[in-house]
């Protein structure tokens, strides 16, 4: 477990590039599980100025990039590079709300359900103010170095 100024800065966790890093801060992340936030802003990626707010529907890119976040932070420790993964589905993504609001701070959750062989499954939610406002089950996958190359190759051809 770590306190909350040894944690690396999101950019540096999730191998995304601006403007697509969405995940502003990562609070707390253990063996289990991670706890990240978002700001959300006139400035967030998907903001709605009408609206003034971002469809809930973001929320499932919420808890991935959290996941991810978890998996940098996990890479960091080992002094790695934080790996390239996908998210293979959601399961029952549940909200009891449509937006979220300018000046809302998202807390967002995840806790590892199962990992094997780079397969991995995470209970996630999304909070404010300790009301939650969605939750779901992401099945994630994280290919080693060799399945990563032949994905890569297959692209190419």
């Amino acid at each position: 477990m770590s306190d909350l100024n040894t944690f690396p800065s999101v950019d540096l966790l999730v191998p995304h590039s601006e403007p697509m890093i969405l995940v502003d801060k990562i609070i707390h992340a253990d063996d289990t599980t991670v706890h990240c936030q978002v700001f959300v802003t006139a400035q967030s990626q998907f903001f709605n100025k009408e609206e003034k707010s971002i469809g809930a529907w973001v929320g499932i890119e919420y808890m991935a990039q959290t996941i991810s976040a978890w998996s940098g932070y996990q890479s960091f420790l080992k002094k790695e590079t934080s790996p390239i993964g996908f998210l293979l589905g959601t399961r029952r993504y549940h909200s009891t709300s449509t937006l979220f609001n300018e000046g809302d701070v998202l807390d967002i959750y995840a806790e590892k359900l199962m990992e094997s062989e780079g397969m991995g499954a995470f209970y996630c939610s999304i909070k404010c103010q300790n009301n939650e406002l969605a939750n779901a089950q992401l099945n994630v996958f994280v290919p080693n170095n060799e399945q990563l190359e032949t994905m890569l190759k297959g692209k190419k051809e």
